[in-house]
């Protein structure tokens, strides 16, 4: 996937000549906290709320004098860009241009968020299992054969790093809700079980944390 196919409609620019109270209208219809400013075709960048804030509301967002975050990606960046300039950045939106450096539109956190929770096999029915290894041990053509030969299917992985070690987090969602199986033979083969669940326990665990807040603030 890549940028110009998650590209929302649903969001305008602002332009200069907009005031800041009507910049921050927009922001709170669309529920954002950045928006960016284009003149014609051209991305002058992205302004912040807190941004808007400091400024008369009443005036031109032209007029202020900006820091402006010029973060964007190209049309043809892979959605794992997108999410670091997003992350890096610490945006709400992140604008998207064409070869040419045109404006095209923008991409929100809510659109990845639906494109993620559409994606990777979310929907699919399984069990997830966390594994903890050495970052130079990791193999994923190996748990995937020791899950396969279980008569199971990985539907997606994820990898994350645990910050000042040498170690990675391997989360993987397999297509069963019955995982002893695959959980002693990955243990038979030194791996290193964090934390498994299957996903209606996960949900009912949440379940009864909603109920719990609840019954908390009814008090």
């Amino acid at each position: 996937m890549i940028a110009q196919n998650l590209i929302s409609n649903t969001f305008a620019p602002l332009k200069t000549s907009d005031t800041g109270e009507e910049a921050l209208t927009m922001m709170h219809v669309y529920h954002l906290k950045h928006l960016p400013i284009v003149n014609n075709t051209q991305l002058l960048g992205t302004i912040s709320e807190d941004n808007i804030m400091q400024h008369t509301l009443e005036e031109a967002i032209g007029s202020y004098s900006l820091s402006l975050s010029h973060a964007y990606v190209k049309d043809t960046d892979h959605v794992f860009e997108i999410m670091a300039k997003l992350a890096d950045n610490s945006l709400t939106i992140i604008p998207v241009i064409d070869k040419d450096e045109n404006y095209m539109g923008l991409i929100s956190m809510e659109d990845l968020i639906h494109f993620y929770a559409n994606s990777f096999s979310f929907k699919e029915p399984g069990s997830i299992v966390v594994l903890e290894i050495e970052k130079n041990q990791y193999s994923l053509s190996e748990i995937s054969n020791i899950v396969e030969s279980e008569s199971a299917v990985i539907l997606s992985s994820f990898l994350t790093q645990e910050e000042n070690t040498n170690l990675v987090c391997v989360t993987i969602k397999v297509n069963l809700q019955e995982i002893s199986a695959i959980l002693k033979s990955l243990e038979r083969y030194d791996y290193r079980i964090k934390a498994s669940f299957t996903e209606s326990e996960y949900f009912d665990d949440l379940k009864d944390r909603y109920d719990s807040l609840m019954t908390y603030l009814n008090v």
